[in-house]
Parts: C-alpha cells; sequence; structure tokens
C-alpha cells in the first residue's frame, strides 16, 4: 500500500459527505445541522427543548446555533414558545410540519456509520481510533474545534 491510498480515501469521505449534504439540502430544502435539530426535538419530552440543550446537544455556538433555528422557524418546522419555569427564556418547539420532515428524511451518511461502529468490538473500535488520532496528529490539527455531527465547510464558514 502506498500512502496516496489514505490520502484517497480521506478525500472520499470527504467528497461523500459534501455530496450529501447538498443532495439533503436539494431535496429536503433543510441543511444536515438543520435537519439534526429536528431530529434532537423529535427526541425530546414535549417535542421542545431550550436554545442552550440545542447548542449542547450540536457542540456548536450559540450564534450558529440561533440562525440554525431562526431559518427553522421561518419555514415553520419549529417555534418559539415561553419556557415555562422562566419567562425570561424560550423553549424551541417542533412543529406537525418540522415532525413530517424528521419521519420523511431517509438515513444520513453519519447514522448509517454510527450503526456499523456500534457494531464494532471494543478493540476495533479502539485501533480505528488510534488510527484517527495519528492522522490527527500528523495533519497537525489537534486543536480544530469539532463537532460530533458532521457539519459542512459552509455551514462553518470556511467557503
Amino acid at each position: 500500500m502506498e500512502y496516496t491510498d489514505i490520502l484517497i480515501s480521506l478525500r472520499k469521505i470527504l467528497r461523500s459527505i459534501n455530496i450529501e449534504s447538498k443532495r439533503v439540502e436539494k431535496k429536503h430544502g433543510i441543511s444536515i445541522p438543520q435537519y439534526l435539530c429536528l431530529t434532537f426535538l423529535s427526541k425530546q419530552p414535549s417535542y421542545k427543548a431550550t436554545l442552550k440543550e440545542v447548542k449542547v446537544h450540536l457542540n456548536l455556538n450559540a450564534s450558529t446555533v440561533t440562525g440554525i433555528v431562526s431559518r427553522l422557524e421561518r419555514k415553520g418546522f419549529t417555534a418559539k414558545l415561553p419556557h415555562s419555569g422562566d419567562k425570561r427564556s424560550v423553549d424551541i418547539c417542533l412543529t406537525a410540519l418540522g415532525k413530517e420532515a424528521v419521519d420523511s428524511m431517509p438515513a444520513l451518511l453519519h447514522e448509517k456509520l454510527s450503526l456499523k461502529l456500534k457494531g464494532l468490538s471494543e478493540e476495533k473500535l479502539n485501533e480505528l481510533q488510534n488510527s484517527l488520532d495519528t492522522l490527527v496528529g500528523f495533519m497537525e490539527v489537534e486543536n480544530v474545534d469539532a463537532s460530533p455531527i458532521i457539519v459542512s465547510d459552509e455551514k462553518i464558514g470556511l467557503k
């Protein structure tokens, strides 16, 4: 095996993520981060959460999450309601239209990957993590802030 095979494999992974992101947005009218927000809300009691809870789940900064939620609200997928315990705070609520969007979305690339990773033994998971840690070190990107969810370059302002 040549080292270029590893580079090609990495490019395939990145390209697949970008292609899927564009496909989902074109077909369903929502970005992957917007879908992940809707999915999170769909799994919450009463289909609602605070902005802070959404932020923590998505592992994104507050301004990015505010933008995601605002776009979802404009599309009718979410609504803001006064928080029952604190009138200064609001709950982000999933609407019927938002629930319909979640239910109609096919499994995403990272969801398929998650299922396959869950099927690996502890030993294989550790081996894979060690290999990825080596690549991260080689690329000198240890300090890059990264979410546990897949977000396209456009969503973090790199394009």
